[in-house]
C-alpha cells in the first residue's frame, strides 16, 4: 500500500498535467498572448520565433514591460539586433519621419512594425507603426 507522501505527489503531478493540458487547449493559437510559449518567452524561459513573437505583442496589453526601460543590449539580448532607421523597411522610415519622434534616438525591432524610442540609453516609448 502507497503511503500518503507518495498519493501526495501523484496528485499534485496530475493537478499540474491538467493544468497545462488546459491552458494550452484554451490558448492555441501561437499569436495569443495567452499563449503558453509566448507567457513563457516573456518570462525568458522558452525561445520563440521572433516574427511570432512580435506579432503576439500587438494584442498584448503587457507589452511595454517586455521594453520600457531597458536598454539597447537588454533589448539585443530579448530580440536579436535592433534596426537603425536607415536600415528598416522604406515604410517604417516614412512612418518615422512623419511622427512626434522624428529625430529622437529610434531602433527597430528587425522587420516588425516595432520602434522603440530611447533617451538617455534606456528605452521611453514603444510605437507600433501600422496606418500611419
Amino acid at each position: 500500500m502507497m503511503n500518503l507522501r507518495v498519493w501526495f505527489v501523484i496528485g499534485v503531478l496530475l493537478t499540474i498535467a491538467i493544468g497545462v493540458g488546459g491552458w494550452v487547449t484554451l490558448y492555441p493559437s501561437p499569436n495569443d498572448p495567452k499563449n503558453m510559449r509566448y507567457v513563457l518567452w516573456k518570462a525568458g524561459l522558452c525561445s520563440l520565433d521572433l516574427g511570432v513573437a512580435t506579432g503576439t505583442m500587438i494584442g498584448d496589453p503587457q507589452r511595454d514591460k517586455l521594453v520600457i526601460g531597458k536598454t539597447d543590449e537588454q533589448l539585443q539580448r530579448r530580440f536579436g539586433r535592433l534596426l537603425e532607421e536607415s536600415e528598416t523597411q522604406q515604410y517604417f522610415r516614412d512612418c518615422f519621419q512623419s511622427s512626434p519622434w522624428k529625430g529622437q534616438e529610434v531602433r527597430f525591432i528587425q522587420n516588425s512594425p516595432w520602434m522603440v524610442v530611447f533617451r538617455e540609453h534606456k528605452a521611453t516609448n514603444l510605437i507600433l507603426l501600422k496606418g500611419c
